[in-house]
């Protein structure tokens, strides 16, 4: 029979350590994790200091004005026209603002200086009731048809407007026409007649 095995003894002094082993191949990348929520944003920050003011820029070209060479003219003294069949101007002395402009010695015929488009506008006003024609006669020989007001009725007041095309050295006067007879426009410092042209362009 074996005997009865004895007490264990005491340990023995470690050993020294060995050699590093090789190091293993680099494992794969893992996955990409999730991509974080965004972080809150910052708060806004202070303005910057407002910059210098940049030089002027170059003045641009004079503007020319549309209503240069325009024209009044007026009839506040008064008058008596003896009315031609074939038209009798009306002569306008008073208040006159040329501007380019140039009028006879008569007053009635008035020269333009520059060619453009004209808004022109009239009235006559008359003591009595009568069926006279009205227009404006262009260069002494044709009436301008938008000038011509031939009333229906017997009437003391003459009144338009129209626009034309007018050329430099064309001439304009205002005239009564068609009716043979005697015309009083009013006077007394009251606007017998006025004549005004405005050049739009």
């Amino acid at each position: 029979m074996n005997g009865v095995t004895g007490a264990t003894g005491l340990s023995g002094v470690t050993g020294a350590t060995g050699l590093n082993g090789v190091t293993g191949a680099t494992g794969l990348n893992g996955a990409t994790g999730a991509t974080g929520v965004n972080g809150v944003t910052g708060a806004t920050g202070v303005n910057g200091v407002t910059g210098a003011t940049g030089l002027n820029g170059v003045t641009g070209a004079t503007g020319t004005s549309a209503t240069s060479n325009s024209m009044y003219a007026s009839n506040t003294s008064g008058a008596t026209i003896v009315v031609l069949l074939g038209g009798t101007s009306v002569a306008l002395p008073n208040n006159q603002i040329l501007d380019g402009f140039t009028v006879d010695g008569s007053n009635t015929t008035f020269t333009v200086p520059v060619s453009g488009l004209y808004y022109v506008t009239y009235n006559l006003n008359t003591t009595a009731s009568l069926l006279s024609n009205t227009r404006v006669l262009l260069n002494g020989s044709t009436q301008i048809p938008g000038s011509v007001l031939s009333p229906a009725l017997a009437v003391t007041q003459f009144n338009n407007s129209f626009m034309v095309n007018l050329t430099a050295g064309n001439t304009l006067q205002l005239q009564f026409f068609g009716v043979v007879g005697t015309v009083v426009i009013v006077g007394g410092g009251a606007t017998g007649a006025a004549f005004n042209i405005i050049r739009l362009s």
